[in-house]
């Protein structure tokens, strides 16, 4: 390794607040620090911007925040970065419009960009809360950053071969969690009451929705807990529900609440590109899972091994009754699910190939 290595990263979103953001930028810093490697993580969004970024109103606060931001990204570009030989960019150095600042990094600058990326960002994706930010997005600019940099890190095979039609050097590095120091408890699987959990953003709702009928379903025979961990409270008319606001210094013990966990998608572009980030998370502390066949989820769940892929509301139901019935299995799935995830999906497991990027 370079000991000269100087690396600016350029994210998002304040530190410790996004998960894509924290688990393939920000848990890599001890690694950087063991080896030497110095480095400044720079956020587009402030902290004050964040926290009221997702609520209605603020428009006038909002505006000022992305106004700052960009004020701040120009500096960091056209000054800051004249001291470093590496520069990082997680998902985009600003969120509107072309990609003015990848340009100058990469053509007038000529630094030599690593481009990450852990979502199909190339394809519009709106919502109701970014629906008007979503018409500046310029999704179109993906290719072009891919592009111009000299390396692209993707999260999963999709997002690799989308990247690998524009550029040679492409690197798959899954989003991991540090089994060590972080995930790094184990459920205690016990013949209680059963709780069925999810957890995710405002933003991935959506999918679970989906299957509430086949869940209200299920509760008929058997009933159950589901368990909902996320920054919004869904509006489901469910018999047995529990809520939990999700922070990060609890988020470990919440989900260790959870007997099985879940992961519904949609089988669409969008949905392939995502890592898989909540089975991941299930099976680092031996939660054995069920997931729609979609993208990696087929992948990561070793079928009937750590946990089961649901291709119809039938096979959500027998799968997660099977599950909720047998405590051997239960333990036995969380055990090999486990395995897997320090085995491929640990930071400790992927340091290395993350360091390499800098030689």
């Amino acid at each position: 390794m370079d000991r000269e290595s100087r690396i600016f990263f350029l994210v998002p979103y304040p530190v410790k607040r996004a998960p894509s953001q924290r688990f393939r930028v920000e848990l890599f810093e001890p690694a950087l620090k063991e080896a030497n490697i110095k480095y400044t993580i720079s956020s587009f969004i402030d902290e004050e911007t964040w926290n009221i970024l997702y609520n209605n109103g603020s428009s006038l606060k909002k505006a000022l925040g992305i106004i700052k931001g960009y004020l701040r990204r120009t500096k960091n570009v056209l000054w800051d970065v004249r001291k470093y030989n590496h520069v990082f960019i997680h998902r985009e150095a600003s969120p509107l419009g072309p990609p003015i600042f990848e340009w100058i990094l990469t053509k007038l600058w000529r630094k030599k960009v690593i481009y990450d990326f852990d979502d199909a960002i190339w394809i519009p994706n709106t919502s109701n809360e970014n629906k008007i930010a979503a018409l500046l997005k310029a999704n179109w600019k993906v290719k072009y950053i891919c592009k111009w940099v000299d390396t692209v890190v993707a999260g999963n095979k999709f997002l690799c071969d989308f990247a690998g039609q524009y550029n040679k050097n492409v690197v798959c590095i899954p989003t991991v969690v540090d089994t060590e120091n972080g995930h790094n408890k184990i459920k205690e699987h016990r013949e209680d009451t059963i709780l069925v959990g999810w957890t995710g953003s405002h933003s991935t709702l959506p999918f679970l929705d989906q299957i509430i009928p086949t869940l209200q379903d299920l509760h008929n025979e058997q009933p159950f807990t589901l368990l909902v961990i996320a920054n919004k409270k869904p509006d489901y008319n469910f018999p047995s529900l529990m809520f939990i606001p999700w922070k990060e210094e609890t988020e470990i013990e919440d989900l260790l609440n959870a007997d099985i966990g879940l992961m519904p998608l949609t089988a669409d572009a969008w949905s392939e590109g995502k890592c898989g980030f909540k089975l991941i998370q299930y099976l680092s502390l031996g939660i054995p899972a069920v997931a729609s066949p979609v993208g990696v989820n087929s992948t990561i769940i070793e079928n009937g091994r750590n946990g089961y892929i649901a291709h119809t509301p039938e096979d959500w139901k027998q799968h997660l009754l099977s599950l909720m019935k047998d405590l051997t299995s239960r333990k036995e799935m969380g055990k090999v699910g486990r395995e897997k995830i320090v085995n491929e999906y640990s930071v400790q497991s992927q340091k290395n190939t993350f360091l390499s990027l800098f030689k």
